[in-house]
């Protein structure tokens, strides 16, 4: 058996759907925080089992019987740390086989503060005594296309990259990846650091959006605290706010590039291409 925590959440869906083309429903696990939100995998015959991070007792139970598990980090920055080992302890009590967890791209040497968790939590599978796997997924290419409305609106794109290159992959891509790993024999003790065939600057980006929508489209560099202000200004919380504008700058730094290919040897095709992304998210704007 094999399960996946955060099935429903935007990585977790992309991997059940993933999964589902190589594994049967009967023999998959999706652990949720919310069952309500899981109708559609229970319809699929996926069995679903509620737990949330917080919850060692309750992971431990929804564990019972599995055999591989997609530990997929935590949406909690700030709390990552103390809820991986919730699992991770549960994982041992149920007497759980593998983990492959998501991990941040070059954590262990990463300038962006995202990695500490990701670092706390690798040390800890380290000790567990669990055979286990790194998928140290760089950026989702999703993460910069989400404010393009906004950028093809006012014509400005903002950030605190700099020409930094941004090696980014779309959350299939790294689904694609995490189902290879979960669903097949021999990636015990491996370390994938998995990003993007080709980099592109934030720069590179906006004219992508301008040629591909016909709208004038600039990208503005800010300092990292501007870069923050600002995004707080558009309503974002805090935390979150200071937690993108610190990966900007640590994508400044050469934090989110890694031009080894791994990401694509290891799903066998292409990643997708950044003008295959806007592509997408300019036709959806069209549409809509």
């Amino acid at each position: 058996m094999i399960a996946i925590t955060g099935a429903t959440g935007q990585l977790g869906q992309h991997v059940i759907e993933t999964l589902l083309k190589t594994v049967p429903a009967s023999h998959i696990v999706a652990i949720v925080r919310n069952p309500a939100k899981a109708t559609a995998l229970s319809q699929q015959g996926i069995t679903v089992r509620q737990a949330d991070y917080s919850d060692e007792a309750a992971f431990t139970t929804a564990l019972q019987g599995i055999d591989k598990l997609l530990l997929i980090s935590s949406s909690e920055v700030g709390q990552r740390a103390p809820q991986h080992r919730n699992v991770i302890n549960a994982a041992k009590a149920a007497h759980v086989k593998f983990i492959a967890y998501t991990s941040l791209l070059h954590a262990d040497t990463s300038p962006l503060g995202l990695a500490d968790e990701h670092v706390a939590t690798e040390k800890m599978l380290a000790e567990s005594g669990i055979a286990y796997a790194l998928l140290r997924n760089g950026w989702y290419t999703e993460n910069y296309l989400a404010s393009a409305p906004a950028t093809l609106e006012h014509g400005i794109f903002i950030g605190a990259a700099g020409e930094g290159k941004i090696a980014s992959a779309t959350r299939a891509d790294y689904a694609a990846a995490a189902v290879h790993v979960i669903s097949e024999d021999g990636h015990a003790g491996k370390i994938y650091e998995l990003a993007g065939d080709d980099g592109w600057t934030l720069s590179q980006l906006a004219a992508e959006l301008a040629k591909q929508s016909g709208k004038k489209v600039v990208y503005q560099n800010l300092s990292e605290t501007d870069f923050a202000a600002a995004l707080k200004g558009f309503g974002l919380p805090a935390g979150l706010a200071d937690m993108l504008a610190d990966s900007d700058t640590g994508a400044s730094k050469g934090g989110l590039f890694d031009d080894s290919h791994t990401l694509s040897k290891l799903i066998g095709r292409p990643t997708t291409s950044l003008a295959d992304s806007v592509k997408g998210i300019v036709q959806m704007l069209k549409i809509s």
